[in-house]
This record gives structure tokens, C-alpha cells and sequence, in this order.
């Protein structure tokens, strides 16, 4: 008899693989997870853990006829209220999303893409698509900010910064997941609801209502909490579009445009579901001519906001077909198995260990159980005897998701492995579905009830003791970057000053080689393969000759032979800074050091703050005149942290511009000696 579930079990095949075996322990000169024999005895004591107090609570409860006096009325009722049920989730993920937003991540955007996205909605809310650029714009930029071409936006595409434009627009930016992590609880609610029996659909609902993962993704500011929202209201589309005897085209409609805001937020996520359900649409059609204006009108719902992207980068890139990161970071920053933007090759091997880290990780991460996470549904799949179209449409677009991201270079990792967020609908659906395969599959009586008995234990765990865990990490987290920028000067009362924020040496250096005209790219390469102190003298020469972009380059590329001798410095804070052993450093450079063993802080997080009359600018010390003669009648502070301990207060200091300049005059005959 030919096996119709098997899409299912390649599924669990691929669990079993990539969620439980440490592949990528076993590639040599890659990714590591060296906390890997750790989590495995903490997997194989959970699990003892879990399955023996099931097995004690079923002995105990087996006598009683406790499952049709609990959760199945419940269900039912849900069923037959769905509405008054989507408002209770949509309450209960609101307020709990609500909460991690507020008081784990104290309400900010910590994350460098949640920055830079949130500055984005900002220019959104100020009319326009783009800022001017400035002539010295290493006095603002920041990592994934563009700033070529005479113009500064983000380099993400418009989708998620349009998804916090309310935000902005209403001062509260941080609602943005809470929000549309409910939008997501209540879609997904009605598309269990219409696809699986009352008791699985109630589960699932809840289950991702309250699933770690979701919880603390959804507090945040990330572009990958509207993708899911907007993906689950697609799902819900597609099941009634399908499900129909009658053509719906206006659900077709909107459907189409829900997939084509995922591919203006996100374009890979987004293409992943986009593309089967476009085959299964027209596949449809093919058998069926009435269905026709159904698939036209889910062309024309996911063009409208593609054309939005279109325009939007005709706009701020020149080339309808050119994104941000693109430009910025150049073609390698794209799909595929070649040299990485940061200088890393990215090929099938690396491929495969970060398939291999994101499962690795989602085992703890998605619902934080004693259990290995991913456990039940892996049992799920390899037990199932039929999957719907519908299933097979999930497993498919899922699938195409991890492929998608196996090809891709860059390892997201950020309150867990946020480029798998979009399979939370299959893992949790199918593990809410357990029970119910259980009861088919096997004659045992009972064994559902003891399906359910053991996730009762692993929810008690995860309450008690995971998860209050989880939220103390990410509540001590990211200090520095929740801290209230401009507070310090509207404390003192300070305005119409220009404010000078003082990084970490490294990272000036950084942004003035982006300043010279040097790509993204090339930056982080130079900067990882020189010596900073050599770094910073070369650059200071380029500075003062006027030399930039190709020019730059060539004389700086040199600089990298000794790249093999460099060390990790011990000398700074800053431990991404490198050294030469035998390099003498000067006074200039011994300067940069005391000021980052002084304590520093970051420059990033304004652009995500409304800075008032203030300008607030990166402290380039020298270069800082290029700034100040631009604005003489402004007074002068200097805004650092007050010590080197991690989340010192910030500190705003008047700055006394004549001991500054003997300062810059001194450093610069300093480095005109010792430049090479």
C-alpha cells in the first residue's frame, strides 16, 4: 500500500536529523555548538522527568473519566462561541505580549534591525522615503543604514518599517509585535478551528498563544512578528479559497495581498509561501476553469504590494529591482553559496550547520519544556496515516522556508532562531495534533490521555522553572542599549547643542572607513584583518589627503599582510578591536584606549529616538571640527557612559572646545610621525 503521508515523514526524518544530532560539531573550521552535551543531559533528564510523572499521574487517574468532564466541553464551547474564543486570545496573547515588551525589554528597540527599521518608519512618518545625506556622514551612520547617493534610509525593504509606522505615529512603537502577535493568535485560531477537531484546534490555539517563542518574539520590535501575522492571515485565506465549493475571488484577493505584504517585509520568508500556494492555485484552475478569476485576483493581490517594493526602491536605490541591502552590502549579500559580506564563504557545509544550529536551538527555545520541544511533533509526523492538501501546501511552503534560509550566509539568531519563526504554525499544529494521531494509531487505551498527562508535567516545568529562566536572561539583557538616550540632556535642560556620542574606538574606526567611501564590506574585512592602531593612523593620513573610495582602498589593503599575526585584543572593552604583537602603540592610540577603558556607549540607538533640537552626532575627536564649524553658535557636549561597567549610567559633559583643539592639534602632528 503506497504511504500517503509521505511528505510527513521526510518532515520527521529531517527533525530527527537536524534537531537532535550535532552536525555541525562534526564540520571542521565553522559554527560551533559547544554547549551541545549540556543540553542533551538536560533533554534526557527533562524527558525522564516528563514521561515518568506522566506515567505515575495516569496510573493514578486511569479510574476516572476525567477527560470528557475537562477539555473537550471547553472546546466545544470555544467552537460554538469561535468569536467571543478569538477575543479571549486575543486578550491573553495582548496583555502577555504586552508585558514582555514593557517590562523584559523596558518597551525599546534593542536589536540593530528593530534601530534602523524604526528609523525608517520615522522618515515614513515624516512624508518622505529617504533623509538627505550628510557631507560627513560617519557623524551617523550605523550598520544597516544606507548613506550613499546623497540619501540616508534603511536597508530593508518598506514592508516592515510601514508595520511600525502606527507605532511611531502614536508614540508607542513598542505595541508593534504585541499587536500583530494577537493578529496572528486569532488568525491562526479560525484556521485550526475550520481544519481540525474542537480539542486540537482550541490546543494549537493556545498552545501558540502562550508558545515561549512566540511570547518573546512578539514583545519585540523585529519585522518577523507582522511576517507571521500576516502569513497566518494568508493560511486562513488560502484554507477557505480551497475548502470552497464556489469561487471566492475576494478572498483570493486579500489572500494574495497577505502574501505580498510578507514579500514587502520579508522576501525570502514571504516567497517560500507565496510560490507553492501560487502552483496549488493555478493547478487548481487547470482542473477547474471556474476558478480561474480566483487565481487572477490572487496575482493582482500580491502585485499591489510588490509594486509598493518596486516603487520604493526605484526611489531610494535608482533600480526597481535593487534593494538596500544590495546596494550597501553588494550582490553577495544575496541567496546563495559564495563569499559572505563579512568575508566568511558561505557554502553547502556552512549551509548545513546553520540548519543544524537553528533546530539545535528550537528544541529549547519554542516552548521551553523539559521535553525537547520539537519531540512531539516529529512523533506526529512519523505517525500520521493521510495529510490534507492543505497539509502538504504547509509542509511544502516550511520546507522551502529552511532550504531558503540554508542558502543564506547570515546566522539570526535573537530571542531564538528568528528565521525559523514562521514554522511556529506547523511545529505547534502538529504538536497539538499528537494526542489526537496517538488515539488512531494505537489500540492502547489511554494513550492519548497520557500524551496529554505528559505535557501537563512539561508545561508545570517550563512555568516553574524554564521560562522564569528565559525572562531573567532577556531582562538582564542588552543593557546598554535600553538605556534612554536623551534623557540625560533633557534632564540638564540642554537644547540647540550638538551632542557627541562617544563609541568604542573600534567603532569609530569603522564608521570613518565607511566615511572615506569604503563599502560595508570592505570595512568589516579591513577592520578584522589590521591591526587597529595601524588601522587608525592609515586612515587618519587617507582623511587628511583627501583620499577615498577606490584610491582608499588600495592603500589601505596592504595593511591586511600581517592579518595572520593579529590577535584578540586584551588592551580595550572592545574585544572585536585587533592587535600586532611588537607594534608600538603611540600617544594617540594609548588615548583611544583610556577612553574605552573609560567607558563608552553607543550612538545606534538614537536613530530609533525623536532627538528634539538637539544634534546628536558620533564622537570623531579631530573630525569633530568639520561638525562644530557648521554649527558655531551651538554649545558642545559630550554624552558617554560613566564607567567601563557593563550599563554605567550615561554621563553628559560641557565640552571645553579650546582644550579640545590643543588636543586634535597635538594627535594630528602625532599621526602625521607615525602614519603608514
Amino acid at each position: 500500500m503506497t504511504d500517503r503521508a509521505v511528505p510527513a515523514r521526510l518532515w520527521a526524518l529531517m527533525l530527527v536529523i537536524f534537531s537532535f544530532v550535532p552536525i555541525v560539531n562534526w564540520i571542521a573550521g565553522g559554527h560551533r555548538a559547544p554547549w551541545y552535551a549540556t543540553v542533551t543531559s538536560e533533554w534526557t533528564s527533562g524527558s525522564a522527568i516528563a514521561l515518568g510523572l506522566g506515567v505515575v499521574l495516569f496510573l493514578v487517574v486511569r479510574r476516572y473519566d476525567w477527560w470528557p468532564s475537562g477539555w473537550r466541553p471547553l472546546a466545544e464551547w470555544a467552537d460554538r462561541r469561535a468569536f467571543v474564543t478569538a477575543v479571549l486570545l486575543a486578550l491573553v496573547a495582548l496583555l502577555t505580549y504586552g508585558l514582555v515588551a514593557k517590562v523584559l525589554l523596558s518597551g525599546r528597540s534593542l536589536h540593530i534591525d528593530e534601530i534602523v527599521q524604526v528609523m525608517q518608519a520615522r522618515i515614513f512618518a515624516e512624508g518622505r522615503v529617504s533623509r538627505p545625506a550628510d557631507a560627513a556622514p560617519e557623524f551617523f551612520s550605523a550598520l544597516n543604514v544606507v548613506d550613499v547617493g546623497g540619501a540616508v534610509y534603511a536597508q530593508f525593504p518598506p514592508g516592515g518599517p510601514l508595520m511600525l509606522l502606527p507605532g511611531v505615529l502614536a508614540g508607542a512603537v513598542w505595541l508593534t509585535g504585541p499587536v500583530f502577535g494577537a493578529v496572528t493568535v486569532v488568525a491562526f485560531w479560525f484556521l485550526v478551528r475550520s481544519t481540525e477537531s474542537p480539542s486540537t484546534a482550541l490546543g494549537a490555539a493556545a498552545l501558540l498563544t502562550v508558545a515561549p517563542f512566540m511570547a518573546f518574539m512578539a514583545g519585540s520590535q523585529m519585522n518577523h512578528v507582522p511576517t507571521l501575522a500576516w502569513l497566518c492571515l494568508a493560511l486562513l485565506g488560502l484554507h477557505t479559497v480551497t475548502a470552497s465549493q464556489r469561487p471566492k475571488p475576494l478572498v483570493a484577493l486579500l489572500t494574495g495581498a497577505c502574501l505580498g505584504m510578507m514579500v514587502a517585509i520579508r522576501p525570502l520568508d514571504g516567497a517560500a509561501f507565496a510560490l507553492p500556494a501560487g502552483l496549488w492555485l493555478l493547478a487548481r484552475t487547470i482542473r477547474d476553469r471556474t476558478r480561474l478569476l480566483e487565481l487572477l485576483a490572487s496575482g493582482v493581490g500580491i502585485v499591489l504590494p510588490l509594486a509598493g517594493v518596486l516603487a520604493y526602491n526605484t526611489a531610494t536605490t535608482g533600480d526597481a529591482f535593487l534593494f538596500g541591502y544590495e546596494l550597501l552590502w553588494g550582490a553577495n549579500h544575496g541567496l546563495g553559496f559564495h563569499r559572505a559580506p563579512w568575508g566568511v564563504s558561505h557554502t553547502a557545509a556552512r549551509g548545513l550547520e546553520l540548519v543544524n544550529l537553528y533546530f539545535l536551538r528550537l528544541q529549547t527555545y519554542l516552548f521551553e519544556t523539559p521535553l525537547p520541544s520539537l519531540l512531539p511533533a516529529t512523533v506526529a509526523l512519523a505517525l500520521v496515516r493521510r495529510l490534507t492538501t492543505f497539509d502538504r501546501y504547509l509542509l511544502a511552503s516550511s520546507a522551502l522556508l529552511v532550504l531558503g534560509y540554508f542558502a543564506y550566509w547570515h546566522d539570526g539568531f535573537f530571542l531564538g532562531p528568528r528565521f525559523v519563526y514562521l514554522l511556529l504554525p506547523l511545529l505547534v499544529l502538529w504538536t497539538a495534533r499528537l494526542p489526537a494521531i496517538v488515539r488512531e494509531r494505537f489500540t492502547w487505551p489511554g494513550a492519548d490521555r497520557f500524551v496529554v498527562l505528559v505535557y501537563a508535567v512539561s508545561a508545570v516545568v517550563a512555568v516553574v522553572v524554564s521560562i522564569p529562566g528565559r525572562a531573567r536572561q532577556y531582562a538582564n539583557g542588552l543593557m546598554s542599549m535600553r538605556q534612554d538616550y536623551v534623557a540625560p540632556a533633557s534632564a540638564a535642560s540642554v537644547t540647540n547643542a550638538v551632542v557627541f556620542v562617544r563609541e568604542s574606538w573600534g567603532a569609530q574606526l569603522i564608521a570613518r572607513l565607511w566615511g572615506l567611501g569604503v563599502s560595508r564590506s570592505a570595512t568589516e574585512t579591513l577592520y578584522r584583518t589590521i591591526d587597529t592602531c595601524i588601522l587608525e593612523l592609515s586612515v587618519a593620513q587617507l582623511e587628511a589627503a583627501g583620499v577615498r573610495g577606490d584610491a582608499a582602498m588600495a592603500r589601505l589593503l596592504p595593511l591586511a599582510a600581517d592579518s595572520l599575526r593579529l590577535i584578540e585584543s586584551t588592551l580595550s572593552q572592545d574585544n572585536t578591536q585587533r592587535v600586532l604583537p611588537g607594534f608600538g602603540y603611540p600617544s594617540s592610540c594609548q588615548r583611544r584606549l583610556l577612553e574605552d577603558r573609560a567607558g563608552y556607549t553607543f550612538f545606534a540607538p538614537l536613530l530609533a529616538r525623536d532627538m528634539g533640537s538637539n544634534i546628536y552626532a558620533r564622537e570623531l575627536h579631530a573630525r569633530d571640527t568639520l561638525l562644530l564649524a557648521r554649527y558655531p553658535e551651538r554649545a558642545v557636549y559630550l554624552l558617554r557612559a560613566a564607567s567601563s561597567v557593563a550599563a554605567a549610567p550615561l554621563v553628559l559633559e560641557r565640552v571645553d572646545l579650546d582644550s579640545a583643539r590643543t588636543e586634535w592639534a597635538s594627535t594630528a602632528a602625532e599621526r602625521v610621525g607615525q602614519g603608514r
